[in-house]
């Protein structure tokens, strides 16, 4: 007997989210993905910087004054961030998340130049001290931000969960960062569609997904707009300012973290970022200022 697909609504990390597999009725359904809701829960609240009680809180209270304890897993995210850094010529950098404190896309201001100048000297990962065990930020008013990528390890989580399950036909997405766990029912391809990043109503593409990770960054998430000129939520922790370069870049990968790493490397990348999906060797969907499409398939 061929099994029903069901849906599992939520609301996480800020975004709408969705566990969808086939299982043999609603109530089984409902069973497994709360399984898989619960971790993203978890992680949302050990990491989410808007907890006081979360690890990063933590973490970044003793900016300046003491080195925090840290567990296997947040040992192993903060090696990742180290690597993303390096691999990204210092573009993703998890303490640039301070950078908020100067902009509000909620209301169409640029930050005064004064108010930028003041948390850019907050912004460097290569100062952070970090191990197996520990991590200090050396300065008071740095934090941590695991923002860039904690979505997209909760998404792999979650479908890791599922899979211990026993779950082999399904997806999770939270908020368009999605983990496939294997095809539908009949064996056909998910068909995921691609937003086009200048009209919300419509899409660009189409991608057939199976298994693996799709993820998206784009100006058109978070932004505001000033004299025809858009400026997104993705900024340059160099100049505190937001990249213009690309609408939109899709990513294919085997897992989602690795997916949505590469989407937000080549948007911090601007130019030089279609040259950086091509060495990491993922298949790809880009579109840049002028809304010219490039893509690797």
């Amino acid at each position: 007997m061929v099994e029903q697909i069901y849906t599992v609504s939520f609301s996480a990390m800020g975004s709408r989210c969705e566990v969808r597999l086939a299982a043999a009725d609603a109530a089984v359904a409902r069973h497994l993905a709360m399984r898989a809701i619960e971790e993203v829960r978890r992680i949302e609240h050990k990491y989410s910087r808007y907890r006081n009680d979360s690890v990063v809180a933590r973490i970044n209270a003793a900016a300046g004054l003491r080195r925090v304890r840290c567990d296997q897993e947040t040992a192993a995210l903060l090696a990742y961030a180290d690597t993303l850094h390096a691999s990204s010529e210092q573009r993703f950098d998890i303490t640039s998340g301070v950078l908020r404190k100067a902009w509000d896309f909620r209301l169409a201001v640029l930050p005064r130049p004064e108010v930028l100048a003041g948390l850019l000297p907050l912004v460097g990962w290569h100062r952070v001290e970090f191990d197996d065990e520990s991590v200090f930020l050396p300065q008071q008013g740095m934090e941590l931000d695991f923002g860039g990528f904690g979505k997209e390890y909760a998404v792999d989580r979650a479908a890791e969960m599922l899979t211990i399950m026993g779950v082999t036909q399904g997806y999770v997405n939270l908020g368009g960062d999605m983990r496939f766990i294997g095809p539908r029912p009949d064996g056909a391809a998910w068909e995921i569609g691609i937003q086009d990043p200048r009209d919300m109503s419509a899409t660009v593409a189409g991608i057939p997904m199976e298994r693996g990770a799709l993820a998206t960054s784009g100006d058109y998430e978070r932004f505001i707009e000033l004299d025809g000129r858009r400026y997104c939520h993705v900024l340059n922790p160099r100049s505190g300012m937001p990249v213009s370069y690309w609408r939109s870049v899709s990513v294919v990968a085997p897992l989602a973290i690795t997916a949505g790493s590469c989407t937000t490397t080549a948007m911090l990348l601007e130019r030089d970022g279609l040259d950086f999906l091509e060495r990491a060797d993922v298949r790809y969907l880009a579109i840049d200022y002028e809304g010219r499409i490039f893509r690797r398939t």
